[in-house]
């Protein structure tokens, strides 16, 4: 099983592979091997953290261009 912290930083490198484009919450959990829910439970914790993740759930998620 996968630490919580080391799934978080692999949710935002899989996210600035995209380069801008959007990524539904079912490939990310497919990717990482964990459920949707864990996925959409991640990204707000991340975004509440101040990382500029855009997006909902349904549609997708980006993250804004410039962040390291």
């Amino acid at each position: 099983m996968t630490r919580r912290a080391d799934r978080l930083f692999q949710l935002i490198q899989v996210l600035r592979r995209r380069r801008g484009r959007a990524v539904t919450a079912q490939a990310v959990a497919a990717e990482l091997e964990v459920s949707v829910r864990t996925v959409y439970r991640d990204i707000r914790d991340l975004q509440a953290q101040r990382v500029p993740i855009e997006g909902e759930a349904g549609v997708g998620y980006r993250m804004r261009p410039g962040f390291d």
